[in-house]
């Protein structure tokens, strides 16, 4: 006997300006009126396939069980796969695009246990054109899914590593220099890397941070509140991870940070000076282990 599911949980780059949202809502409420639709975001920059990918996954452990519909798909329309993934046993399941979108949420709840292609018209809108899915092909599956219709009825079963890979980078250690990259930027202006705290731990309590050709000093802290003002913190943040920040500030925008900047960490020796968000060392291009600092300067 099929599982049925009593909530929906919704990610998408729709944004809020246009009806799409509201649209999916209706849809999902006509078949299935009774499940409860929670919103996680729909404010994922358009076509941004990682950045879904990664709000998804931090979302995964904190979900409540059901269907999952996520679309950011800028491949919406073409032989691109629509695809439903189950997992936890059948604990959840979750509907989108054959993008990367889904696995990083995927893996961090174990791995499928089977997907399905979605192609059984009988559980489709008749779509005027094909470039909405999540009107047309998403909400539907998981509102039938809702209503205890067996995943396998939507479409024949795929192999699951035949499904296309979500691409996150991994930090890694050279020459005593740990390389990470900025994931996300919250709204508040924390910057998270793809960086775990036993990964920080070697580098000591003081780190010295290079990224966008400048050198600035930064102290691990627990809260933000030990970050004094005009220095940088680095903290373990809600998801496990390890963030560039300023108290009460946005540390992305007074470093220039934003997703996919590189980042790199090494110790903190006592004569590189304070951490302050005040004084910047330039470094030159080229050889990242003979480049020489110059001009430092003072801003205000």
């Amino acid at each position: 006997m099929a599982l049925r599911y009593d909530t929906i949980s919704f990610l998408s780059d729709y944004g809020l300006a246009d009806e799409f949202v509201g649209v999916v809502h209706s849809v999902i409420r006509s078949i299935a009126p009774e499940v409860a639709v929670v919103d996680l975001t729909h404010q994922i920059a358009p076509y941004d396939v990682r950045a879904g990918g990664l709000a998804l996954a931090r979302s995964a452990p904190y979900l409540c069980p059901g269907v999952v519909v996520a679309v950011v798909d800028p491949g919406v329309g073409t032989p691109r796969r629509g695809i439903a993934i189950e997992v936890g046993d059948g604990a959840s399941i979750l509907v989108g695009p054959d993008n990367g979108l889904l696995a990083p949420a995927v893996a961090m709840c174990g791995g499928a246990s089977r997907v399905v292609e979605l192609a059984a018209d009988e559980y489709q809108l008749e779509a005027p054109g094909p470039t909405f899915a999540g009107r047309d092909v998403f909400a539907p599956a998981a509102a039938h899914l809702c209503l205890g219709v067996a995943l396998t009825d939507l479409g024949p079963e795929i192999d699951p590593h035949t499904l296309r890979p979500g691409l996150l980078p991994v930090a890694h250690d050279l020459e005593g220099e740990l390389n990470a990259e900025v994931l996300w930027v919250d709204r508040y202006g924390n910057a998270q890397l793809n960086l775990d705290p036993d990964e920080l731990a070697p580098l000591g309590d003081r780190v010295r941070l290079r990224f966008n050709d400048e050198i600035r000093n930064a102290s691990v802290v627990e809260t933000f509140a030990e970050v004094r003002a005009n220095e940088i913190g680095l903290i373990v943040d809600s998801y496990g991870l390890v963030a560039i920040v300023v108290d009460q500030q946005s540390a992305a925008t007074q470093l220039g940070l934003g997703a996919g900047t590189p980042v790199y960490l090494s110790s903190w020796d006592d004569e590189d000076g304070a951490a302050s968000l005040g004084v910047t060392t330039r470094v030159s291009l080229g050889s990242r282990r003979s480049a020489t600092p110059t001009d430092p300067a003072t801003e205000g």
